[in-house]
């Protein structure tokens, strides 16, 4: 999302009113923006270059508001401030007119056809007598600047042009020439350059060298020439010193050359809707005329309006509402879609500004509405369609790694994460892109996104490189995609299953990543031993240390690779540490690829058409059901509520499937609980899926419904060998009951056993100069709620160096022996390693 930076004061005298930083946070929010940061521009640059930077820079509070990518009319101080007032009806969406010139011909664009080699299309238009202050101004260089790095793509798409009219003459000439043939004296500079001492001149200018790959290949430059010959502009490079604007700038003309039409015709409707408020006769554009090489002639802008009808009827559905058409055109008018209702059933005719090119769709529309209904509005419903949960295949493999060592998960689902240079899985790791079969981005937008990953391995190690501070050891693990070409498959790739992990620390820890690979195995039931178990096998890859990799074969087939890092890729990604790695394909052991469907398609006919019988509600056995559980009498509201709060947190009445002890509860429950229980009528239409397979759930482990009590006037009421004496029986119960209630009460007085351990750690210093009663002063110095130091002394290892050995005693619920290692590690100073030499239960 783009961000946009406003003053605040600027802002707030704008919008006619002052908010307080919350107030205006919830405005943005109730907007569809966010406010991202309160900062000022001293406070960034102190970030960024340090305090002595930023000594001579502006205290002025600064908002940075996130604004959706496709919302271009925000993007500027003029449009945020126009939504905003909109939206709070404090005026309305103003109305954009082009307009002829006043006196003499309109401006001509003759466009030749040269330009069909680079840049065939430009639009222009003239905004007239137009008034800039210096904010003014600021604002109307920041927005072509947000333009070009948004819906320009970086001027690939689109390059804006802005000149004072004054200085230059029509009608104006757009055409193609050799570099060498090109000569002007761009923007800011003091003399005249060829186009190709440009290209060399901006190869270090930090911002316009990212825009010369655009044009330096081609045989021919772009150029705008006025009709004395003065250059106005080289695109997408640079602009002409000559035209350039000012503060006294009356009349600009604009110019967009572009490689997409339709991208062109919206950046120019932006630049002059937004900025036409400041002209003598607000929000009119003059038009420009463009000429095309076959003759063609189009007046631009276009400012073009155009009307769409929908239903409140598809508007209520889709956001969840239940409001009236006047009332939802009122909503959608506040949003700068003025909206009438047509009298023709409930139709809506609602009117597309030129400053809303984001609107393509009526679920645009729609999204607006909801928008301004307040999304916090919508009241909470209980969704209509159930589906069955399954667990994620994979998923026993991140039980595995959990229980075998506290390995930190770091997954990245999105499909941006899926994309990365060609160098991380290449260059860095110490291999040839031509050996990875990966999968190259056609048109990559940036050089982050060049490929599909073929490992997981970069991802991981770039995250512990943004995570370097943090205590050692780092142990990090992924399960994720990765996409290899396939020339069997009809798109010729396909996605494939990977489990990685890696261990970061002082030492390389290869038995730490060998130790995880066993652990996983044992838990996949696979056996340590060739053929049709798994074994390790010592290979040559250059992503790892000589002599220090492993390939892993299970089932006779190579599924993977362990080991330690090579330096040289640990330096590639900015680490310090040696780190051991573990990759391995966990397809061949989920029975299906990672391309298997988890459901059935269903023909969308099917699903209207076809109409699914209720399942019975007959239990599966013939004896009447309880409704006494463990919750309490479930034919009552108390027990329903209790059964509700146990379940607030569960799928399942135990486990992570259906069981037997599931369809033992929805016997129990008379008839579908209230609404009221939400998660128990969530569980209870979820189980009712279940009827006609429920004689295959697997069997219930813990017994949640009892037996049924005795009715009154059946063969059980007759005790046979009961007293006749129902007053001394009574008198009995009472007295146990008594007696368990004063036991019950002495019981709770006593104070409840705390676990505790006793432990004796060993604390190595890095050498024989490292001050020992330095050290342990640090280590006592680590105070936990539960941790009492003992004694301790110092025990010779060799070479004069001697280890710190201390015991303690521990809360085990409070402390444990991982907490205490991170704690005294962090003095990296004085302590190389921490060792539990002895660990007993008090």
């Amino acid at each position: 999302m783009p961000t946009v930076g406003v003053k605040r004061d600027l802002l707030f005298k704008a919008l006619g009113r002052t908010y307080t930083d919350e107030e205006f946070d919830e405005l943005c929010f109730e907007f569809g923006l966010e406010l991202d940061e309160i900062t000022s521009e001293k406070e960034i640059i102190s970030k960024e270059q340090g305090d002595s930077k930023a000594s001579g820079a502006s205290d002025v509070v600064l908002y940075k508001i996130d604004v959706p990518a496709n919302r271009y009319d925000l993007l500027c101080l003029e449009g945020l401030v126009r939504g905003l007032q909109v939206f709070k009806n404090k005026l309305e969406a103003p109305r954009y007119r082009r307009v002829s010139p006043v006196s003499g011909e309109p401006q001509k664009l003759i466009i030749t056809k040269e330009t069909a080699a680079v840049r065939p299309h430009a639009v222009a238009a003239v905004l007239r007598n137009i008034t800039f202050t210096q904010e003014r101004y600021d604002s109307f260089i920041e927005l072509q600047d947000k333009l070009h790095q948004t819906v320009c793509r970086k001027r690939s798409l689109v390059a804006i042009g802005t000149h004072d009219l004054d200085t230059i003459s029509g009608p104006f000439m757009y055409t193609a020439k050799p570099p060498g043939d090109i000569s002007f004296k761009p923007l800011n500079q003091t003399k005249e350059y060829t186009a190709i001492q440009l290209m060399s001149l901006y190869k270090t200018d930090s911002q316009l060298k990212h825009f010369l790959h655009i044009i330096e290949d081609k045989p021919v430059y772009p150029v705008i020439y006025d009709s004395n010959g003065i250059v106005l502009s080289m695109p997408p490079i640079i602009n002409g010193d000559h035209s350039k604007i000012s503060l006294k700038t009356k009349n600009v003309f604009i110019e967009c050359t572009a490689t997409d039409l339709t991208k062109a015709k919206i950046v120019l409707d932006m630049m002059v809707t937004m900025f036409s408020e400041y002209c003598s006769q607000p929000f009119t554009v003059e038009e420009a005329e463009v000429v095309y090489p076959d003759g063609k002639t189009c007046k631009y802008p276009e400012l073009a309006y155009r009307k769409e009808k929908l239903s409140s009827e598809f508007v209520n559905k889709k956001v969840g509402i239940n409001e009236s058409t006047e009332k939802i055109a009122q909503l959608l008018t506040k949003m700068c879609l003025r909206s009438e209702v047509t009298g023709v059933g409930d139709e809506i005719e609602v009117e597309i500004p030129p400053t809303r090119s984001d609107v393509i769709h009526a679920c645009d529309i729609m999204e607006d509405a909801a928008m301004a209904f307040g999304f916090n509005n919508i009241p909470y419903t209980t969704p209509r369609t159930y589906t069955i949960a399954t667990q994620v295949p994979g998923c026993f493999i991140l039980r595995a790694c959990v229980c075998v060592s506290p390995h930190n998960q770091s997954v990245n689902m999105s499909p941006l994460f899926l994309q990365c240079s060609k160098e991380d899985i290449a260059d860095k790791l110490g291999k040839k892109i031509s050996e990875t079969r990966a999968i190259h981005i056609a048109n990559p937008k940036t050089a982050e996104f060049q490929v599909a990953r073929t490992t997981l391995l970069p991802g991981l190690l770039k995250t512990i490189a943004a995570n370097r501070k943090m205590p050692l050891p780092l142990k990090l693990f992924e399960i994720s995609d990765v996409v290899l070409k396939d020339d069997t498959k009809d798109v010729g790739a396909r996605n494939s299953r990977r489990f990685c992990a890696v261990y970061y620390n002082k030492s390389p820890g290869f038995e730490v990543i060998h130790g995880l690979l066993d652990r996983t195995m044992q838990l996949l039931d696979v056996k340590s031993a060739r053929g049709d178990g798994y074994h390790i096998q010592a290979a040559d890859d250059s992503t790892f240390f000589p002599g220090r990799c492993a390939e892993i074969f299970a089932r006779g087939k190579s599924v993977g690779r362990l080991g330690v890092l090579h330096p040289d890729v640990i330096d590639r990604f900015e680490l310090t540490m040696p780190c051991s790695a573990l990759e391995i394909d966990i397809e061949p052991f989920l029975g299906h690829s990672a391309e298997t469907l988890l459901t059935h398609d269903v023909p969308v006919q099917e699903v209207f058409k076809h109409k699914f019988p209720e399942p019975s509600r007959a239990p599966s056995s013939s004896r009447p059901t309880s409704t006494q559980t463990v919750f309490g009498d479930v034919s009552a509201a108390a027990g329903l509520k209790a059964l509700d709060d146990f379940l607030a947190d569960k799928s399942y009445m135990e486990g992570f499937a259906a069981s037997q002890a599931d369809a033992a509860m929805f016997d129990a429950i008379p008839s579908a609980p209230a609404s009221a229980f939400r998660h128990l009528a969530r569980w209870y239409n979820h189980i009712k899926s279940f009827q006609r397979e429920r004689d295959g759930l697997p069997s219930a482990k813990t017994r949640f419904v009892l037996p049924a009590t005795a009715n009154v006037g059946s063969d059980d009421d007759l005790d046979l060998f009961g007293s006749d004496d129902e007053a001394e029986s009574a008198e009995a119960d009472r007295i146990k009951e008594q007696r368990l209630a004063e036991y019950a009460a002495k019981k709770s007085k006593k104070p409840a056993l705390v676990a505790k351990s006793s432990i004796l750690l060993d604390v190595k210093p890095w050498d024989d100069e490292t001050d020992m009663a330095e050290m342990e002063a640090c280590v006592r110095g680590v105070a936990m709620d539960g941790l009492l130091w003992g004694q301790s002394k110092l025990v010779p290892v060799g070479y004069g160096i001697r280890k710190l050995q201390i015991g303690c005693v521990v809360e085990d619920d409070k402390v444990g022996t991982d907490l205490l290692e991170e704690a005294i590690t962090a003095f990296e100073e004085y302590v190389q390693s921490v060792d539990v030499a002895a660990f007993n239960k008090i």
